[in-house]
């Protein structure tokens, strides 16, 4: 279908190409690279707009998180000299540019860097069809890296506007724990997709058992597919917490597992109400058949009582149509009216043996 949204992209453009080779996998996007440099500590926060990497220094200062947000990976050789700069390793840069990556964490011990990509999820309440933006994290020594497809989702606007809070906890915290707020805060907006999800499915439940119709039943259908295609962005989440809990690292320090525990219980319990939703999706599919399958039988069952009922007036009508001589009761004076009114008396008696019985 012209103009259909693909949730499903074929990486063409990186087949027969060597590990490392970088090539931008994803939807189109327009518009230049935009590169944000904020460096925070608990006294001050300084935040500036990057237009080449060269302005960058080498490397962060120890003294305060330096966090570098990327916005938009679609220019391959933007991406390849901020590799440069910080030392990425090319696989990681090619994962970064490959907007069909699935959700993944690695550790690259030479680097001392911990890589993460996740899927920001925004749900199109029009067509209930799931906006999905990638996002790649480098958390490194005081330092973090992020990287997104686009920013039409607004994903890391909330964390900028706790930074500039006096009181913040996150300005208190290092640069593992600016990680955590992000993912958490990717986590949060995956209530926000139930909840609209949650509301839908009711309003389907609600139609259909008031009036089913084939439309709610297309409905549904495209609900389940993007419940889903969520699933399988927000499914691999489990894990990936679950590894940075485990990971004894000099970048992570133990003190953020407290609050990476509180995300792994969010992101299981999101996969928990995404598996009901999808099982309410089947029972109200179910529902939507089994209605139907009693509207017909009703139909046939009113059907089957009109035919009941005209078959002996069929029967009487047609003995009486045949064209033979010796058929006493068509010289009957009053016979046509008795005939008549046998019909109409043996109508009423059916109707009524029917009724009696229920069947209409």
């Amino acid at each position: 279908m012209p103009g259909k949204k693909k949730h499903f992209k074929s990486p063409k453009q990186k087949a027969f190409t060597s590990p490392g080779s970088l090539f931008y996998v994803g939807n189109e996007v327009t518009g230049p690279t935009n590169i944000k440099l904020i460096e925070y500590n608990k006294d001050s926060i300084e935040q500036k707009n990057i237009k080449t990497i060269s302005e960058l220094r080498q490397s962060p200062n120890d003294q305060k998180v330096f966090w570098l947000d990327v916005d938009g990976v679609h220019e391959p050789a933007v991406i390849e000299q901020v590799g440069k700069k910080f030392g990425l390793h090319p696989l990681m840069l090619e994962d970064i540019l490959n907007t069909t990556q699935k959700p993944k964490i690695e550790f690259f011990e030479d680097e001392n860097q911990i890589f993460v990509v996740v899927k920001a999820i925004k749900l199109d309440t029009v067509k209930w069809e799931a906006d999905i933006e990638q996002a790649s994290f480098v958390l490194g020594k005081d330092f973090l890296i992020s990287f997104q497809e686009k920013d039409s989702l607004n994903v890391f606007d909330q964390i900028q506007e706790r930074l500039y809070r006096e009181n913040s906890r996150t300005r208190k915290n290092k640069a593992d724990y600016l990680l955590y707020a992000l993912l958490d805060l990717v986590v949060d907006n995956y209530y926000v997709i139930l909840d609209q999800l949650g509301e839908k499915l009711e309003d389907l439940e609600d139609c259909v058992m008031n009036d089913p119709q084939t439309k709610y039943q297309q409905d549904l259908y495209r609900l389940k597919r993007e419940m889903s295609v969520i699933r399988k962005c927000i499914a691999p989440l489990r894990d990936i917490i679950s590894a940075l809990i485990r990971e004894e690292s000099t970048i992570m320090d133990r003190t953020t597992n407290v609050f990476l525990r509180d995300v792994q219980d969010h992101v299981i319990q999101t996969i928990e109400t995404l598996d009901s939703y999808r099982e309410i999706a089947e029972n109200i599919m179910s529902s939507y058949h089994a209605l139907l399958s009693n509207r017909m039988n009703s139909v046939m069952k009113t059907l089957t009582v009109f035919t009941v009922i005209f078959m002996p007036l069929t029967f009487i009508a047609g003995i009486y149509g045949m064209n033979f001589d010796n058929m006493p009761e068509l010289r009957w004076p009053n016979g046509y009216f008795y005939t008549l009114g046998f019909m109409v008396v043996l109508t009423i008696f059916l109707w009524f043996y029917f009724k009696w019985k229920k069947y209409i």
